[in-house]
């Protein structure tokens, strides 16, 4: 389940409970978009695939934001996404 604090946020500070809220709302983000797209492909109203579609893809730009706010904040996550996003190495290539 997303938004388990494991340390006291006391010790750890605000700098990592900023860093958890903003990966915790973005597994939330995700679960959300997975939710709506399984929902849009299974059901045969086409008003209602309509607003399904509508709503995961309004998930997908708030899960956008959030990576662009962790890559902000997270040095080592933003080498990460540098290498490895919009290229057109095989993801075998990509891995260690």
């Amino acid at each position: 389940m997303a938004g388990n604090v494991y340390e006291d946020p006391k010790i750890i500070g605000e700098k990592a409970m900023d860093l958890h809220r903003a990966l915790s709302s973005l597994m939330e983000e995700l679960e959300a978009i997975d939710y709506y797209n399984q929902r849009a492909e299974a059901t045969t109203d086409p008003e209602l695939k309509k607003v399904l579609e509508h709503n995961r893809d309004d998930e997908k730009e708030h899960a956008s934001l959030l990576i662009e706010y962790i890559r902000r904040v997270d040095e080592k996550f933003a080498k990460e996404l540098k290498e490895k996003l919009f290229t057109e190495k095989s993801l075998g290539e990509l891995g260690d």
